[in-house]
């Protein structure tokens, strides 16, 4: 499990909004938390409305700050400036990751504009194209000192690819270190959404397109059950859901309705983040929802 935690920070209130979860994740995952500050070139005097760090004085001050008052007294703290100044910041934090050989990358989406726009530009996201660890994404605040982040339910998304199952076993390990619930969900397009060969069956032969149908519904039931059975002899209580729908739009509704504290799913991030059924499944989940987000990359078989 994530046992090194890299949080990059800007010295912005925004990018703040990541620090009660690491908090947590630090405490109960006992891990080392590394806060990283870069040196932007030609940086502008202002991010997001507040003075920016633009040297490595500032910007080591102001990280021991928030190590003093951001964390647990027996987490282990380490903070870390890169003094030269860079072109790319989410180049530069990959580049840390044989430095500090971290786990997991706990950021705050720093998107603006539209909805659409919050994951996707950010240099979150771009850490996640071109990075090889978990990151995890926490939405902007709405007040300046919100509350403790805490985990009781994860909510795990899956769909019918082996490759996937990498978040699932993360997942599980969460669940377990803090003593959570995990809730599986497979998400079915309805029949009259396929296309190609489905669309040629469903033209001529609708029922027994939707014999198909329903024999996916009940192959992702029982492909569910399988897992939820595993995580009992884990000690793990789980809850399953298949739903049928738009794949984005069943996750965001099932994360509210259960709730969800957490989100966990697997991404193949070197591959232009082509998460589970379409590329956009990630964008559209994370502008939908306010819900910190585990993004687990996976490698893709040849």
């Amino acid at each position: 499990m994530f046992k090194h935690l890299l949080v990059p920070l800007d010295g912005s209130q925004m990018a703040e909004s990541v620090l009660p979860s690491a908090a947590f994740f630090a405490l109960r995952l006992k891990a080392t938390v590394t806060l990283l500050h870069v040196i932007e070139e030609h940086a502008p005097s202002k991010v997001h409305g507040e003075t920016h760090m633009t040297t490595s004085e500032m910007a080591m001050h102001y990280l021991n700050g928030v190590s003093r008052h951001a964390f647990p007294k027996n987490v282990k703290i380490r903070c870390h400036v890169h003094t030269a100044p860079v072109k790319k910041v989410a180049k530069s934090i990959i580049a840390h990751e044989e430095e500090f050989n971290h786990d997991l990358i706990l950021m705050c989406t720093h998107g603006h504009g539209p909805a659409h726009r919050l994951f996707f530009a950010s240099i979150a996201q771009q850490v996640m194209e071109m990075g090889t660890k978990p990151v995890l994404i926490v939405h902007p605040r709405k007040r300046k000192h919100p509350d403790p982040f805490t985990c009781r339910t994860i909510l795990v998304p899956l769909d019918d690819n082996p490759e996937h199952e990498t978040a699932i076993r993360t997942a599980e390990a969460l669940a377990f270190a803090f003593s959570a619930s995990l809730h599986l969900l497979t998400v079915v397009r309805p029949s009259s959404s396929v296309s190609g060969k489905w669309e040629a069956i469903g033209r001529f032969l609708p029922g027994t397109l939707l014999k198909m149908f329903e024999m996916v519904v009940q192959n992702a039931e029982d492909r569910l059950t399988v897992f939820k059975s595993q995580l009992k002899k884990a000690g793990i209580h789980s809850v399953t859901h298949v739903r049928k729908g738009d794949p984005s739009r069943m996750i965001v509704d099932t994360a509210q309705k259960t709730p969800a504290d957490l989100m966990v799913l697997g991404t193949h991030g070197r591959s232009g983040m082509n998460a589970f059924w379409s590329g956009s499944v990630v964008n559209r989940v994370c502008s939908l929802s306010r819900i910190p987000l585990l993004l687990v990359p996976v490698e893709r078989k040849p």
